[in-house]
């Protein structure tokens, strides 16, 4: 025979699917490795997308897309400078996050980045 439960007590303990959806959608930024590896750089200084492109070793179209999202998702600021738009991450929580996953990954599976 199963309890009663208390609709309170799971309220309080269980995210509504509203919140979980977008909990989700902002881990969903790290759950794809050209995002990762943008967001660190990102994290680091400041990128034009040219320059961006270079590093990373990808075409401008495929930058350009990944860009649009973090920006859509709020997580990186532009300034105009010239010709050129530079990026920089805009959010503390996820590169807190991001470093925190790179300490620990670096403990537990020797990794290793530059």
């Amino acid at each position: 025979m199963t309890e009663a439960h208390d609709d309170s007590v799971v309220s309080d303990n269980v995210l509504s699917p509203t919140d979980a959806n977008l909990i989700a959608r902002f881990f969903q930024v790290l759950a794809d490795p050209t995002r990762v590896r943008m967001v660190k750089a990102l994290a680091d200084k400041a990128w034009c997308v040219s320059d961006l492109t270079q590093a990373l070793g990808m075409d401008q179209p495929a930058v350009s897309h990944q860009l649009k999202y973090l920006r859509e998702m709020g997580l990186v600021r532009w300034e105009k400078k010239g010709r050129h738009v530079y990026y920089v991450l805009d959010d503390s929580h996820l590169h807190e996050i991001l470093v925190s996953s790179i300490a620990h990954l670096e403990c537990t599976q020797d990794i290793t980045y530059s």
